[in-house]
């Protein structure tokens, strides 16, 4: 996520309601443990919560109204953070426009932005103003990382997982994980998930030799540059999303490549990652493949 004299902020998308705060929590423990800024923005792309139905007799003080119920949100969003964190670097954006589009051109110039989620159904995930999880990360420049509502309980020693196919995108992803993982002196469990197909016998073992090759060279290098991270690299056969989701249920966080932003494919988060976000108990972090 960073490089050494970095000072891109940690952005923090924070919801109106007071209650919802473990993505608030999570981005101030991580620019803590970073030393980087907080970057904690609300967007006024809809109105905020106890104030549906109270509608000013005039636009500007309707306007006036948002602004101002925003500017509480962020208040004390940074109370929160101060609270937490008493020497915290925070500075508040109180943004207009569409909630997706504020954060993903926040994006272009953060370490990473955290978002909350919550687990809806698909239709919900997809279509309802409620999350924006899924269109951030998939149109993002820097990893995303979104945090559930309650917190999740967590396993001892503390891990992180990370999904490998071989790609750019889970190289990437692989990056972020031993440096999230060595950041909090966690292991790291590195998966290649092969789906069994309608191949024979010898095929199938031909190509799980193969998958087993990739997942050992893509973390090879890296473990050279983190020795102090514990490693655990395995071969799982069945689906990714079960698999992964399974394997990180008490993890620290669930890291995953993502297709990237630009054109039609920054419109596709991929089926793994959008599955993963829909089912994890856990954060998941998405990196796009030009994440640095």
């Amino acid at each position: 996520m960073t490089r050494p004299g970095d000072r891109r902020p940690v952005v923090v998308g924070v919801d109106p309601d007071p209650s919802l705060r473990m993505a608030l929590a999570w981005a101030s423990d991580e620019a803590a443990r970073r030393r980087l800024p907080l970057r904690v923005v609300h967007a006024e792309g809809v109105p905020t919560r106890g104030r549906r139905g109270q509608v000013p007799p005039s636009w500007e003080e309707w306007n006036a109204a948002l602004h101002e119920a925003g500017k509480q949100v962020l208040d004390t969003a940074a109370a929160f953070v101060t609270a937490r964190h008493p020497r915290a670097e925070v500075e508040t954006l109180l943004a207009e426009g569409d909630p997706v589009w504020v954060l993903r051109e926040q994006s272009r110039d953060a370490a990473a932005v955290v978002l909350g989620s919550r687990h809806l159904s698909r239709s919900q995930e997809v279509f309802g103003s409620v999350s924006v999880a899924l269109p951030v990360m998939a149109g993002a420049h820097c990893p995303v990382v979104a945090v559930p509502e309650p917190e999740h309980v967590t396993q001892e020693p503390a891990y992180y997982v990370v999904g490998v196919d071989g790609s750019e995108r889970s190289a990437a992803a692989v990056d972020v994980a031993f440096e999230e993982a060595a950041l909090q002196g966690a292991e790291l469990r590195a998966l290649f998930v092969w789906q069994p197909g309608h191949l024979r016998i010898f095929d199938e073992y031909e190509s799980q030799q193969e998958c087993r090759r990739l997942l050992s060279e893509i973390v090879a290098g890296r473990h050279a540059r983190y020795p102090e991270v514990d490693l655990r690299h395995e071969l799982v056969v069945g689906h990714p999303v079960r698999e992964l989701t399974d394997a990180s249920a008490h993890a620290l966080g669930l890291v995953v490549g993502t297709r990237g932003h630009g054109g039609f494919a920054g419109m596709l988060l991929g089926s793994v990652s959008q599955g993963v976000l829909q089912h994890a108990r856990c954060p998941v972090i998405a990196v796009p493949p030009a994440a640095e």
